[in-house]
């Protein structure tokens, strides 16, 4: 994983709109209606060329259980789900998915006020325990909000709370990543809303496992040029997203970016973490997402 539309905090009161999928011209497969005469057989799994990880998180489908969302996300390809806790491992783990992002502390306060750190730090010192217990990557954390510090200032004490974790992180084998966001639209005055600053406080830091959530939705909003900027900072990108602009619908023919040559991309360069579908269905949710699944698995 705020401000979004909808956002993480007000998702439990939205609901899909439900319509039929579209699909992406010359570019992937229709999404498949479950009536269909081709539907994948209950419990079993569609064929991915599978050098993109897939997952989804799990806030983008408030209306659908976890129990199900990984048993049709496993079908569709999928190798985890998105934002969420040790609660939910075991229902991850009955259908063969994994948490590809644990959650830790909030999106704000974050890290980069010190009288934070205590509250943020502890709760990142239980997901790191639990996420490493489970065998699992990734725990995500989150800069906070300027509140007119300057952004200087706020990269020095971001970095003071993050070495303090980092041998645990290091010890333990999990990357923390700090999701870059932006402030125009979603997440006004969030401090982490440019990828230079971010890659800036991966050098700060100085270690392997503080990387950056690259969210492409959010950074296509910051500052374009995605695919020029995933190459050039493609060592301090630990974990990505996805999402429609504008609007974080579908990531199909109804918005800006292409997402074929977007992938593309991230194959050639040779990432090997996971890409997490984030964005809200505006028709059926399943449907929508096995669309995604498929415009995805260049």
């Amino acid at each position: 994983m705020s401000s979004r539309h909808p956002t993480r905090r007000s998702v439990l009161s939205t609901a899909a709109a439900a319509a039929a999928g579209a699909a992406v011209a010359g570019a992937v497969a229709p999404a498949r209606a479950a009536d269909e005469k081709d539907a994948v057989p209950a419990g079993a799994s569609e064929s991915r060329k599978g050098r993109i990880q897939q997952s989804a998180c799990k806030w983008c489908y408030d209306k659908i259980p976890l129990e199900t969302l990984a048993a049709e996300g496993k079908k569709m390809g999928l190798v985890g789900i998105d934002l969420l806790g040790p609660n939910d491992f075991d229902t991850l783990k009955k259908h063969g998915l994994v948490c590809t992002m644990v959650n830790s502390h909030p999106i704000h306060p974050g890290l980069n006020k010190k009288k934070n750190h205590e509250s943020c730090l502890a709760k990142m010192r239980d997901a790191i325990d639990a996420t490493s217990a489970a065998g699992y990557k990734n725990i995500i954390c989150f800069s906070g909000n300027r509140e007119g510090q300057d952004d200087e200032e706020g990269m020095k004490v971001c970095a003071e709370a993050l070495k303090q974790i980092m041998p645990l992180a290091e010890q333990k084998k999990v990357t923390v990543c700090m999701e870059l966001r932006n402030s125009k639209v979603n997440h006004k005055d969030y401090m982490c809303d440019h990828t230079k600053w971010g890659v800036d406080l991966c050098k700060m830091v100085g270690s392997e496992r503080f990387k950056l959530l690259y969210d492409i939705y959010h950074m296509q909003i910051m500052e374009g040029d995605v695919i020029r900027t995933m190459r050039d900072y493609k060592d301090y990108i630990g974990h990505i997203h996805t999402g429609g602009v504008p609007g974080r619908n579908e990531i199909d023919e109804t918005q800006e970016l292409y997402y074929p040559a977007i992938m593309k991309a991230i194959v050639d360069m040779k990432f090997q973490g996971y890409v997490a579908q984030e964005f809200i269905p505006k028709r059926e949710p399943l449907a929508s997402l096995r669309q995604a699944v498929e415009i995805c698995d260049v």
